[in-house]
């Protein structure tokens, strides 16, 4: 067969599978649409409801030197996302400008179908404005949900050893992306801008180094009624700006590289203490102590009779923190940054990276226990995926 025939069949190869998926995409699109068309006719209640489709096109990043995949010359997707234009019933609504909530749905194709297959993922998002002008604005979109890949790595037929990037169908999938925004009337606006994907499993299973791709969009947006609802504009109490003694305790699961015990999921038992203070009655600065026993580590230095007889001592790590959360009512965006004082005998760079979300399930600003919250973070170096935790917390 020659190159160019077998370049061929790749590229109807990859068509048929974006002609498979994006069918039933396009289907749902159209429906949802035909819907809120539908629901459009109570003036009241579809006000700020609308459809946003972007095409992205972009490049899988070498994040690391263990990513030995070839990299496509491009990477591309198709993301529609339904929106609503929140204005103003909630107070958090008004602290932080009107934000765009929404559910996401990205299909992306990288461009080498044979090793990294595609990835479907669905997600929940919010847009927040950074700027906002009369007829244009900057904004910022944060979205994370669940993503289905269709090639993993397979040490068995059907064999794709070259893909050490994802080592499993289900995984987190993450999207940020920023957009110039032209509103061309109450029903249509116009936008372009940057954008930056990642998925991985969290080292649920391995090798899992995750795939990011960076890149440009254009898309639309399309509100049958109007993006414009009008808005509820009150004197909203200044929040006091407390201080918060918090507590954290989680846990995560890993794949242990260990042959002679077949290689189990064994858990990580995670607990943090820290101290929070609110500001401007929308964040919380924070600062604290972390702890983590891995479990997976321990296995390892017993499987291969590592530094035998100190394994425990040798399986956790501790790390100072500081960070930030963005509240947004009952939900709470994180961002944590920390410092390793002890690390397990499988050393990892100094620095971590935590991104995550905090749920309220209680606010007081009164009494003994003011928050109580369940939590799900992620755990990077250097942007590579190392463990999801998940938690349950509470501030006094």
């Amino acid at each position: 067969m020659s190159f160019t025939n077998h370049k061929n069949i790749q590229i109807d190869t990859i068509f048929a599978a974006m002609l498979k998926f994006s069918l039933p995409l396009t289907l749902i699109v159209f429906i949802l649409l035909c819907t809120i068309t539908v629901f459009a006719q109570d003036q009241n209640s579809a006000q700020g409801f609308g459809i946003e489709a972007n095409v992205l096109s972009g490049k899988i990043i070498k994040h690391t030197v263990k990513f030995t995949a070839p990299i496509p010359a491009s990477s591309n997707a198709l993301d529609f996302n339904f929106v609503w234009q929140t204005y103003g019933r909630k107070d958090w609504q008004q602290r932080r400008n009107f934000p765009l909530i929404g559910i996401g749905v990205t299909y992306t194709g990288y461009g080498l179908n044979r090793v990294f297959g595609n990835c479907i993922g669905i997600y929940p998002n919010i847009q927040i404005p950074l700027i906002r002008g009369k007829n244009i604005e900057w904004t910022f979109r944060l979205g994370d949900g669940l993503g289905y890949v269709t090639r993993k790595y397979q040490a068995t037929a059907p064999l794709d050893t070259i893909n050490n990037a994802i080592g499993s169908h289900l995984n987190d999938f993450a999207i940020f992306m920023t957009d110039i925004r032209l509103h061309v009337d109450d029903h249509w606006q116009l936008q372009f801008g940057g954008n930056f994907t990642h998925i991985s499993n969290a080292d649920y299973h391995q090798p899992n180094l995750g795939v990011n791709m960076a890149g440009i969009h254009l898309g639309v947006q399309y509100y049958p009624t109007t993006y414009k609802p009008k808005k509820i504009i009150r004197d909203l109490p200044v929040l006091k700006n407390r201080w918060l003694y918090e507590f954290r305790y989680g846990m995560s699961f890993k794949e242990a590289r260990a042959p002679k015990i077949n290689d189990p999921i064994e858990p990580t038992y995670h607990g943090t203490a820290y101290a929070s203070r609110r500001w401007l009655s929308k964040n919380k600065f924070f600062g604290g102590i972390d702890y983590a026993y891995h479990k997976d580590v321990y296995d390892f230095l017993v499987n291969y009779e590592v530094d035998y007889g100190h394994a425990k001592a040798h399986a956790w790590d501790g790390a100072f923190f500081v960070g930030n959360e963005f509240l947004e009512g009952r939900v709470g965006f994180v961002t944590q940054l920390g410092v390793y004082y002890h690390q397990t005998y499988l050393k990892f760079d100094p620095f971590y990276e935590k991104i995550g979300i905090n749920f309220y399930l209680i606010q007081k600003e009164h009494g003994p226990v003011k928050e109580l919250f369940l939590s799900a973070m992620l755990l990077t170096h250097e942007i590579v995926a190392e463990y999801a935790e998940f938690g349950i917390g509470a501030g006094f």
